[in-house]
């Protein structure tokens, strides 16, 4: 075992990268090391860095471990070797950020030493900002829908992709989820693209509505979400051969579609997927042959639009886009969908859910019927951190039963609106108000 302080050197091609407090434990219950993480990350770097490599990656570090403090960093650390290549991109929001661009071994291994579990990478090449090269499929399932469920959805988007003339890759997301990503060809804006997914995702909604959606609203979900705003510009997911924040250290492991039906998302974990790589090597090693066309895509696009489907919700910090339609929370409409009230917010989940707890046991007539997705907990994304807010779909509850909104328990959110991703960029104040 390394010790807990001091440094360990590892030389990656021809570099030499200091491992600062290499047998620091960043996964309690699995037992696993910082250094045990720079050696995960060296072990399937070829497969890391085909997915993640040659793009500008959001560094999410995990300084004190998985049950530690967390947080999101854009910026590359100004204390960097100077071969760490980075690259300028302009966001949504008017701001700009020099972002890591790993090449190398060496690059992935010095990012593991920031404790950055996560790969992140955006979907567009460091040469090419402006045109992604990668359609992004993520199949978020709703609380209580299982991996067999999942599975089904998955083999449904690959039958239509199929029929799209698209090739898609999977992998597990390393969480619940599972990701399918498509190479194409880089010849479409972040918008056109955008648009492509949500086409994708209404036709798999199409051909199975009672296992997928394609909603956005999570009061309106049911089975398995299939994500389009991830390929919004400045969204990102967990990249293939990404560490995950999990109790077991599971990774995002890239399949075959064949392996599907016999895998379980467990199976794949920072100490199995450096074997299960020497043995198979990379599932995606062809990835990068197989550039495929949105044009069958877009078609199907215009032809929802045709038939009324226009543009869907953009996520909350993003400005209002033309043609969306009016970004209002069905249980915020005048005549509500959903009968939905809020328990509370909290910069740690596990304050907020004890919050619901408190909630259960002062309403536990209510709580009796509430469904595993009617509980709707939502990670809002700020610009360094998370926070957690609940939110309670009492669809089941009898009406006699249904309890009042209260007071948030706990009511611990960040105060900026702006930085919690609730509302779209601040506006500039009027000259009335410049004078005042």
């Amino acid at each position: 075992m390394a010790s807990r302080t001091g440094h360990e050197v590892v030389k990656v091609g021809g570099r030499e990268i200091q491992v600062s407090n290499p047998g620091k434990v960043l996964f309690p219950q699995a037992g696993h090391s910082k250094l045990d993480l720079v050696r995960y990350y060296l072990a399937v770097s070829e497969g890391a860095l085909r997915a993640n490599g040659g793009r500008p990656n959001v560094l999410v570090r995990y300084p004190n471990g998985i049950n530690g403090e967390f947080f999101y960093q854009k910026r590359a650390p100004t204390a960097r070797p100077a071969w760490i290549e980075v690259v300028s991109l302009r966001f949504p929001s008017g701001r700009s950020a020099e972002e890591v661009v790993p090449r190398d071994a060496a690059a992935l291994a010095w990012m593991a030493n920031l404790a950055c579990l996560e790969l992140h990478p955006h979907p567009v090449r460091a040469e090419d900002l402006d045109h992604p090269d990668e359609l992004r499929v993520d199949l978020d399932p709703v609380p209580g829908v299982s991996w067999d469920q999942l599975r089904r959805v998955a083999h449904v988007v690959h039958a239509t992709m199929n029929d799209l003339g698209l090739i898609g890759w999977p992998k597990t997301s390393g969480s619940r989820g599972m990701h399918v990503s498509v190479r194409i060809k880089q010849s479409w804006a972040f918008d056109e693209v955008r648009r492509a997914a949500l086409a994708l995702a209404r036709e798999v909604e199409r051909r199975a509505p009672t296992l997928a959606t394609s909603k956005w609203w999570k009061e309106e979900r049911h089975g398995v979400f299939l994500d389009y705003n991830q390929n919004a510009k400045d969204r990102t997911v967990a990249g293939a051969y990404s560490v995950r924040p999990k109790p077991d250290a599971r990774v995002s492991a890239p399949l075959f579609w064949e392996e599907i039906d016999a895998c379980d998302p467990g199976d794949f974990t920072l100490a199995t997927m450096p074997k299960r790589f020497a043995e198979l090597g990379d599932r995606h090693a062809d990835i990068d042959k197989h550039p495929c066309s949105l044009v069958a895509l877009l078609e199907l696009s215009a032809r929802h639009e045709r038939e009324g489907l226009g543009d869907a919700p953009w996520p909350p910090h993003y400005r209002k886009q033309a043609g969306e339609p009016p970004r209002v929370q069905p249980s915020k409409r005048r005549v509500p969908k959903h009968p939905l009230i809020e328990i509370g917010r909290a910069q740690k989940k596990d304050d907020a859910l004890a919050g619901l707890e408190r909630w259960r046991q002062r309403h536990p007539k209510a709580a009796a019927h509430l469904e595993p997705a009617d509980v709707l907990v939502d990670a809002m994304r700020g610009r360094f951190h998370t926070w957690t807010r609940i939110r309670l779909n009492l669809q089941h509850v009898p009406e006699a039963l249904r309890p009042p909104q209260e007071a948030l328990d706990p009511d611990d959110a960040p105060r900026n609106p702006w930085a919690n991703g609730e509302s779209g960029p601040p506006r500039r104040p009027s000259r009335a108000r410049k004078a005042s």
